[in-house]
């Protein structure tokens, strides 16, 4: 079955509302939203929603029904995604991406490492994370900042995704991380682009649905966690994901829409974290929070 984009074109504030009513309506979903530019110059977006033919009529439905309120003029359309690995040809296209010392790279830009970089090589594919987006860089930069600051014994990365932040972890502390994903075909992609990076040890790959998974208690409470997913599932969890939280922890959270950070802040302050800085990223923000105690 076919590959299909149901999307609608309006202006960049609005494809960012957009984008925000869609991840409240299907944020908890194995579904991919996005919004991307057509015409700078006429200031011409699309925000789209990825899935598969046989889900079309449902989708759309739920689609047209997040945005009616606030767009009921606006029409859906819908683009056949060709059957061909178009991912991996986007990333062609695609340039390094730098954040702080990290460099994260596909196959092809091997030559644009440099000596002191901390290079990771993420090629496209079946798990989403290649560093392109706003909340990965974002990740990337507050992990370099957080250890430089400070030892840490131990790291969770929830929902690893391609595994590029528990590499990045590794890459800068010898220290043993925890990459978990309700995916098993991300847990896959993730163990293997570890190897690609010369780790071969130090990192556990878990698919866990859920906090109630023994991988947790058995490798928790953890210095550090990441969690680069969404907003709304992170304000979901904000009391369990604290629970595997070491005294004096620190949590980064990122895929989080700028308009959606302070109930993610409300969220995890209420559950006992102070916020230390929050960076942005081309309308994400990326949320950087330690226990006191």
């Amino acid at each position: 079955m076919s590959e299909i984009r149901l999307y609608v074109r309006a202006t960049e504030r609005q494809a960012e509302d957009i984008l925000d009513l869609l991840t409240i309506a299907f944020g908890e979903e194995d579904i991919a939203l996005a919004t991307q530019e057509i015409d700078e110059r006429n200031d011409i977006w699309e925000a789209s929603v990825y899935l598969m033919a046989e889900d079309e009529d449902e989708v759309r439905a739920r689609f047209v029904e997040a945005i009616a309120e606030a767009y009921p003029d606006f029409p859906v359309e819908k683009e056949i995604i060709p059957d061909a690995d178009w991912i991996a040809m986007s990333l062609e296209g695609l340039k390094p991406v730098r954040a702080g010392r990290f460099i994260v790279h596909g196959s092809h830009d091997r030559d644009k490492v440099r000596a002191n970089d901390l290079a990771i090589e993420i090629d496209a594919g079946q798990a989403f994370g290649t560093g392109h987006h706003g909340t990965t860089a974002g990740c990337l930069e507050v992990i370099e900042n957080v250890l430089k600051a400070r030892s840490i014994g131990n790291a969770l990365d929830l929902g690893t995704g391609s595994g590029v932040l528990a590499i990045a972890v590794r890459k800068l502390r010898n220290v043993p991380v925890l990459a978990t994903d309700i995916d098993p075909v991300a847990t896959k992609v993730a163990r293997e682009n570890a190897r690609l990076n010369g780790i071969v040890g130090g990192i556990a790959f878990e698919t866990a649905p859920g906090f109630h998974s023994s991988a947790f208690r058995k490798y928790g409470p953890f210095d550090l966690i990441i969690a680069n997913i969404l907003a709304r599932p992170l304000i979901k969890m904000a009391p369990e994901l604290v629970n595997h939280l070491a005294p004096h922890g620190t949590v980064i959270l990122s895929g989080i829409l700028a308009a959606q950070r302070w109930k993610v802040l409300s969220a995890y302050n209420g559950a006992g974290l102070a916020h230390v800085r929050t960076i942005w990223r081309n309308g994400w923000v990326t949320i950087h929070l330690e226990r006191q105690g």
